[in-house]
């Protein structure tokens, strides 16, 4: 599963880039996290306002840090 964190690196991205890394580990699942600081590539995700979360190159959250609580069920397969 490959996690992605759309943002330009601030303060807010980081902390999303560990909430998304402690869902998964939590949940015991294979990833990788990939960080898109491209703002071309992150307005091709549809994504406007970062931090924003993508799961397997589907935008799933923008515009806020989302706990690893809220990630996990993202992760669910």
């Amino acid at each position: 599963m490959k996690i992605q964190i759309l943002g330009t690196g601030c303060p807010k991205c980081r902390k999303l880039a560990e909430n998304a890394e402690a869902a998964a580990k939590e949940l015991g699942i294979e990833y990788e996290i990939e960080k898109i600081t491209d703002l071309d590539k992150i307005a091709g995700y549809g994504v406007m306002i970062t931090p924003a979360l993508a799961i397997d190159g589907e935008a799933k959250s923008a515009g806020k840090v989302l706990s690893a609580d809220e990630i996990k069920p993202f992760l669910a397969v």
